[in-house]
């Protein structure tokens, strides 16, 4: 889709494909969406084996510490273990859930083959020049792809942001509590607080420095825009209602490079530090 999508309109000749041809290029462009859904699919189960080991070294090494330092309070260190005994399970539990199955090549493989899929498609479009209208109808069909994609990672910043918030109001609200509590023979109120704390901070810390709340904002707010466009073209409503197919299809085609332009420009500002870009998704 991404080449297709890249190519420019450098003019209005062109020889028509054939059927061959035609078949031969789906085919390739098939075969890259497949491997980009495969390879995409390899890579969120490395993140969630990682964060998985991470839980169980985590969890192992409180259960211990916890455990020697409150051993002479059995109560306190049997919970103690026992939430992180929990931890631990779930953890392998979510581990195995995300292995695909033994089909799926590693990512190695997928990695290969996409790059050659790839080469290919480059080398068919070095050699065939669809007409200005052929190109510009595909990139219409390929648009909705666009939008989904521009939704499905707005919707994942999302959820990351509203998850992180929540353990920031949450750990905030007990480590405060449990400050409060009078701690001088309850050795475990200590150690919750500090746990709390450090929870905490690394969320607020990684809310401040990722901003997923305002990469789910503009994310949405391309996707909306493209839609609004795609809508008026589909409809002939707005600034479409008085033109030709082909003027529609040309103004249509500017509109969405002219979006997906600003949607980069603004990732970028994200990907720079706060003090150097002013832009902030409204409140």
């Amino acid at each position: 889709m991404g080449e297709v999508l890249a190519q420019r309109t450098g003019g209005g000749t062109g020889r028509q494909l054939t059927a061959t041809e035609q078949e031969s290029l789906l085919k390739i462009r098939e075969g890259i969406r497949k491997n980009e859904r495969l390879l995409a699919r390899r890579v969120l189960e490395r993140r969630i084996d990682r964060a998985a080991l991470l839980i169980i070294v985590l969890a192992l090494m409180t259960g211990v510490v916890v455990t020697v330092t409150a051993w002479e309070l059995p109560a306190v260190y049997a919970k103690v273990d026992i939430i992180c005994g929990v931890l631990i399970i779930i953890s392998i539990v979510a581990a195995f859930a995300a292995a695909p199955p033994l089909s799926v090549p590693d990512r190695e493989s997928l990695e290969h083959s996409l790059e050659t899929n790839r080469a290919a498609l480059r080398a068919f479009n070095s050699r065939l020049q669809p007409p200005l209208a052929e190109r510009r109808g595909l990139y219409r069909e390929d648009v909705a792809d666009v939008i989904e994609k521009f939704q499905q990672e707005s919707r994942g910043y999302r959820r990351i942001h509203n998850s992180l918030q929540s353990l920031i109001m949450v750990g905030s609200l007990s480590a405060s509590t449990v400050s409060a509590l009078d701690s001088t023979s309850l050795n475990w109120q200590q150690i919750t607080a500090i746990t709390f704390s450090f929870s905490v901070a690394v969320a607020a810390a990684f809310t401040g420095y990722f901003k997923f709340r305002e990469r789910s904002f503009f994310l949405q707010q391309t996707a909306d825009a493209i839609e609004e466009e795609l809508n008026g073209l589909s409809l002939q409503i707005g600034e479409y209602s008085h033109d030709t197919e082909e003027e529609a299809l040309a103004r249509f085609t500017a509109r969405v490079e002219h979006l997906r332009n600003e949607q980069r420009r603004r990732q970028q500002q994200l990907d720079q530090p706060a003090e150097q870009h002013p832009a902030q998704p409204p409140v």
